[in-house]
Formats: C-alpha cells, sequence, structure tokens
C-alpha cells in the first residue's frame, strides 16, 4: 500500500509516497558515505536510474548500466572486489556521482515527457547544492538527456568547469556507451592535470 503525503520529494520534485521518501533516504545514506572531502570531479547525471543495480553507490555490488560505465570511465575496476572496496577506490579518487533529479522517475512512460521539466524545476536547487556544498573543481555532465537544459545549466555559475564532451553531455546513457566511456576517460584525465 502506497500512502500519497501530497508534497514534492526534495530530491526530484514528483509527488512522494512514504515509501518513495524512505528510497530516498536510503540512496542518500549511501552516497554520503562514500562522499569525498575535496571533489576534484563531480559527475552530473540527469535522473537515479531506475534499477538500484545501475546506481553507483548501492552496496550489493553488482555495477551494471551508469555504474558499470562511470566506473570504467574512471578507471575503477570492479574485478574482485566487494563493494565497498570500489566505492572507497572512487571516493579516493576525489570522484563523487549525484544526479538532477536524485530519484528514478516514477512514471517510465511519461519519463520522456516529463523529464526535462522535472529536471529544469530542480536546476537551481541543484546548482546550490554544486556551489555550497559539493565545492567540485569540476563538473562533468554524464547523460545525453541534460542536452535538453544544457542551456541552462551553462550559465548557473557552478563556481567551476563545466566538462563536455564537444559542447554535449557524455552519453553514459546513449547507444554508443563505449565510445562516451572513452571519452569521458580521456577528458577526466585529461583535466586532472
Amino acid at each position: 500500500m502506497t500512502s500519497s503525503i501530497d508534497l514534492p520529494c526534495d530530491g526530484c520534485g514528483q509527488i512522494a509516497s512514504t515509501e518513495h521518501i524512505a528510497r530516498r533516504l536510503q540512496r542518500l545514506e549511501w552516497a554520503t558515505r562514500y562522499r569525498p572531502v575535496h571533489i576534484q570531479a563531480l559527475f552530473l547525471g540527469s535522473a537515479l536510474p531506475q534499477r538500484q543495480e545501475e546506481f553507483l553507490y548501492t552496496p550489493n555490488g553488482e555495477f551494471q548500466g551508469e555504474a558499470a560505465a562511470l566506473l570504467e570511465a574512471a578507471g575503477v575496476s570492479t574485478a574482485g572486489k566487494r563493494a565497498e572496496a570500489v566505492h572507497v577506490e572512487f571516493q579516493r579518487a576525489g570522484l563523487f556521482l549525484t544526479h538532477v533529479l536524485e530519484c528514478p522517475v516514477e512514471n517510465e512512460s511519461a519519463a520522456t515527457t516529463s523529464l526535462p521539466a522535472l529536471m529544469e524545476r530542480r536546476l537551481t536547487a541543484v546548482a546550490v547544492r554544486i556551489r555550497r556544498s559539493l565545492k567540485p573543481k569540476r563538473v562533468v555532465l554524464i547523460s545525453r538527456a541534460l542536452e535538453t537544459i544544457l542551456e541552462k545549466i551553462a550559465p548557473l555559475q557552478l563556481g567551476c568547469p563545466l566538462v563536455l564532451d564537444d559542447g554535449k553531455p557524455f552519453a553514459l546513457d546513449g547507444p554508443d556507451t563505449q565510445r562516451a566511456v572513452a571519452n569521458l576517460r580521456g577528458a577526466v584525465s585529461a583535466s586532472a592535470v
């Protein structure tokens, strides 16, 4: 039974049930545990993936989809390692992942139409969090869905450079993931110098 509390979630802007809030708080706890003190690169995705295995900070250690692609781009191997060891290696490199929408889009069928509007409504809060709390050395956009609001992200004055793939977000969620991973790996290593 899902109970509606008729309030928007502060992590995504969607109307939230108590279960939605509980899942968000659990994910927030997992991610916060591995947040670096000094963030060298903040990877910014559009919306949290639907499947828990694609969320980088899940403790189950399956690392699929977005999580697997991001770890590969960062040069963090998962072979023979427990999830905690992978998370610590990512953290020690000064890397952190967050999303404009910190929750999955609830209604998958309407995701393509509602995602840009939901992200646009959250941009100011995301920019404030990046400037005041996260304070990264650079922000790297990793989702092609962010392209729909890119012209609104660029002028937000995030307090650090925005890293793009030839003027567009790195499309880790696109059809050519391997090319996006290779481009991201090059950009992250080049901007670390």
